[in-house]
């Protein structure tokens, strides 16, 4: 069935639910959700301009929407669903919801089969458990070195500057073969990508970064992913350098910015949840189900974006070709098959098969290095700072939200 070229005609939106819902606190999803599923697994939401989308709810319709072929995430469709008006106005989100091609959209997020199954098939060899387990020592000795240099400095510290920022950082940089003594030219544009004021200008001083940097490669190889994709597939002619550079782009700032809030947003949780940090402190071996408990609750990733390309009937309801849909994996994180205390952080009870990472094409490549990385940071923490604790009350840590991914600006603590 053909999309519609323009908006089709929306009834009165006023009576739907508003959405996106702010976070009540940072670390976890609003309460509201629960009101939103009541109706059913899926219901129509109100967006900020006055538009309607399909909201997606529950676990078994969110992995059977991002399973069908029907769900485009391209953003050039009338209906693409976009959540903030400032995302149109930074060039890293605008890029995602608008027309407009490149950068971000133009490597992975962004793009449809057979295009992203071209990328992804060059990427995956890379990111399985045995690649990624390879890199094990060197992540065991970024967070050690991180958290001496933290201890050296006393009792207290803030946890983003010291530990939940650099972490991440330093264990992409090393994946990929960027230098992170070359921080100064990246670190600054990664993190201004999503101030309005800054973004466009950061994308240009990173993109012109890697541009640099995988020139010198090109001449001179090193280690890492970029190494071995300029071997791989640049020499060979079925990569081009334009599109590494996306690559490049997309995991650097993806890889870091979810890692960092994930430990900074999920150590908040600990320590803010009576008795959670004590627990995990007292017995590590909790900690790969407590990363995945970590990931359920916090849910750094709210929903994704898509646009039905034909007619698609799912429970009792038809989502009509062209209309707007949000698959919600802070819905879904607090479906009963998912988790038997939606509400409460409770480490000792992992989620069963959780969303966090998404589903089907475009569940996170990167899974298995985040999760890696996740558990070295948790278990490492606990046993060298098992005193860890806020040095001023949870509500008092200060956070942002541009509707991207909830951030802390510090995390002050004392041990």
């Amino acid at each position: 069935m053909a999309l519609p070229l323009v908006n089709s005609p929306e009834t009165d939106s006023s009576a739907l639910p508003a959405y996106p819902l702010p976070r009540e606190c940072p670390y976890r999803p609003s309460s509201g959700f629960a009101q939103l599923r009541a109706p059913g697994p899926l219901t129509k939401v109100r967006l900020y301009d006055g538009r309607t989308a399909w909201l997606v709810t529950g676990p078994v319709e969110a992995r059977a929407l991002l399973a069908d072929k029907r769900m485009s995430s391209l953003a050039h469709y009338p209906n693409y669903p976009v959540l903030d008006e400032r995302h149109k106005h930074m060039r890293a989100t605008r890029e995602m919801a608008t027309e407009e091609e490149g950068g971000f959209a133009g490597a992975l997020f962004g793009v449809d089969p057979p295009e992203h199954t071209r990328q992804r098939q060059m990427l995956i060899p890379s990111f399985t458990t045995r690649r990624v387990a390879v890199h094990r020592p060197e992540i065991q000795r970024i967070v050690d070195e991180r958290l001496d240099a933290m201890l050296q400095q006393g009792s207290s510290a803030d946890l983003m500057t010291a530990f939940a920022t650099p972490v991440p950082m330093m264990v992409v940089c090393a994946f990929l073969g960027v230098p992170y003594e070359d921080r100064e030219s990246f670190e600054g544009p990664a993190r201004d990508l999503f101030n309005p004021e800054r973004a466009d200008q950061a994308m240009e001083e990173l993109t012109d970064y890697l541009t640099r940097l995988i020139q010198a490669k090109e001449s001179d190889p090193g280690n890492g992913l970029l190494d071995d994709l300029i071997a791989g597939h640049v020499r060979k002619g079925d990569l081009s350098r334009d599109e590494l550079i996306q690559f490049a782009f997309a995991i650097l700032v993806a890889g870091t910015v979810t890692s960092t809030s994930t430990i900074a947003l999920g150590t908040l949780a600990l320590l803010a949840t009576p008795g959670q940090y004590a627990a995990l402190a007292d017995d590590p071996d909790l900690v790969p189900g407590a990363v995945e408990e970590i990931l359920r609750y916090v849910t750094l990733v709210e929903q994704l974006a898509r646009v039905a390309t034909e007619d698609i009937e799912i429970a009792g309801e038809v989502i009509k070709a062209g209309d707007g849909i949000l698959v919600s994996f802070a819905g879904a994180n607090i479906d009963p098959s998912v988790t038997s205390h939606p509400d409460v952080l409770d480490i000792t009870r992992p989620p069963t098969n959780h969303l966090a990472f998404s589903y089907g094409i475009h569940h996170c490549m990167g899974h298995n290095l985040a999760r890696l990385e996740l558990d070295i940071a948790f278990r490492t923490l606990v046993k060298r700072v098992p005193t860890l604790r806020l040095a001023v009350p949870a509500e008092e840590v200060p956070s942002y939200d541009d509707g991207t991914v909830p951030r802390l600006l510090s995390l002050p603590v004392t041990w």
